[in-house]
């Protein structure tokens, strides 16, 4: 389809801040001149004529023939995350895992390598040690912030690069500026999650990474309703290596879904930054309080990668901290840990985040579940931590709620 985008029928103007181009950036409007995208909920597209449906079919001529090919609310979706994250284009993914299959499978054959960080998602780090390997794609994990260590794993054979910064849950950052010039150095690609910092906060590709991955189910959504995934990276990426493997392999974005999220990127500055600010008070109170043990959270002056943070996050930690309750051995961590998520009553105990809502978990036996307690301790996520999604709530009432766990713990175990 066109790259041309507009809001009535006027191009828009260059040099258009993101807040604006959040709001803006999409489709023209049908004939009747909506003001609010319209959501397009069909499967297929009647064609004026054979001859065209032929041409359309072929990509020959722009024009809509099957929404698991392209839908014009996917494809709004697509123009607003991809300018907002000062990309060519974006491709939108049933899921953020479902776009990490499409980006490993689209550049990835046998004999291939990949350098990822080892403090990922749990599910990343499964996708690439488990799943890849079983075709012949190997993967070496590395220190997330260590650059030569980074450096040090590059092989004539390696291909891609791929970082969450900050990651789930620790928070931790690496320097996406020096792992470019390793990874267009070695010939490769530099992938970056910024599912944590979102185009608000941090701009991969201006710091020279070639794509950005996001899961749309966390802050682009907002308030986890759908599910929802995007690569974001060059138009020739996109239209010659991912949309040919997404139309064949059919994990693509279903039209309501990215109606949802594309409506959800109009608030996304605004939460954002009100969530980030809830999250450093939050961080603040919770560093001082005698039960927690370490907060792990990019705007405290404590957090290791804290100045780079800054630089990266233009000044902003984010909306997500985790936490360690103290505790002596593996069971009495997980016994304390769990005795303050229970003691909630405000948040909701979930594994999402960047939720309206503030959610918390318990890590090491949800995100991370899956992997070996060896494979958690090497990643950091110890029995002990906790996470905190921030929402938009009273942050008095956050802290109480919290309290409420945190000033009993050390009853337990």
């Amino acid at each position: 389809m066109s790259s041309e985008t507009s809001t009535d029928r006027r191009p828009l103007p260059d040099g258009l801040h993101p807040d604006t181009l959040a709001v803006r950036t999409g489709l023209a409007p049908s004939q009747y001149g909506e003001n609010s995208e319209a959501l397009y909920l069909t499967s297929c597209f009647v064609q004026p004529d054979a001859a065209t449906s032929a041409r359309r079919f072929a990509s020959e001529e722009d024009g809509y023939t099957y929404s698991r090919t392209s839908n014009p609310s996917v494809t709004a979706f697509e123009y607003r995350l991809a300018a907002l994250e000062g990309a060519e284009a974006a491709i939108a993914t049933a899921s953020g895992m479902s776009a990490i299959l499409l980006m490993g499978m689209g550049l990835l054959k046998s004999g291939d390598h990949v350098i990822c960080s080892r403090s990922m998602f749990g599910s990343t780090l499964k996708l690439f040690g488990s799943e890849f390997a079983k075709f012949g794609v190997e993967t070496t994990f590395v220190s997330q912030t260590d650059v030569a260590e980074w450096r040090a794993a590059v092989r004539p054979n390696t291909r891609l690069l791929f970082a969450e910064t900050p990651t789930n849950p620790l928070t931790e950052v690496c320097d996406i500026a020096a792992l470019a010039d390793i990874a267009h150095g070695a010939g490769a690609l530099l992938a970056v999650d910024n599912c944590f910092a979102t185009p608000i906060l941090q701009r991969p590709i201006s710091l020279g990474a070639d794509l950005v991955i996001h899961s749309g189910t966390k802050f682009l959504d907002g308030q986890g309703r759908v599910m929802a995934g995007a690569i974001c990276g060059s138009r020739k990426l996109v239209d010659e290596v991912f949309a040919p493997l997404i139309r064949t392999a059919g994990m693509v974005l279903a039209p309501f879904n990215a109606w949802v999220v594309h409506k959800g990127l109009e608030t996304l500055a605004v939460r954002v930054k009100a969530q980030s600010a809830n999250a450093l008070e939050l961080a603040r109170w919770l560093e001082s309080h005698p039960a927690v043990d370490r907060v792990f959270y990019p705007g405290l002056p404590s957090h290791p990668q804290h100045a780079l943070a800054m630089a990266q996050q233009g000044g902003v930690g984010g909306a997500v901290i985790a936490f360690a309750v103290k505790g002596e051995g593996i069971e009495q961590a997980r016994a304390r840990a769990f005795h303050v998520i229970d003691s909630t009553r405000v948040c909701s105990i979930a594994t999402n985040l960047g939720d309206v809502k503030t959610l918390i978990c318990h890590p090491a036996s949800t995100s991370h579940g899956r992997l070996s307690e060896a494979q958690r301790q090497a990643a950091g996520v110890v029995q002990g931590l906790i996470r905190l999604a921030v929402g938009l709530e009273h942050v008095p009432d956050i802290q109480a709620d919290l309290a409420r766990g945190l000033d009993s713990c050390a009853s337990v175990g």
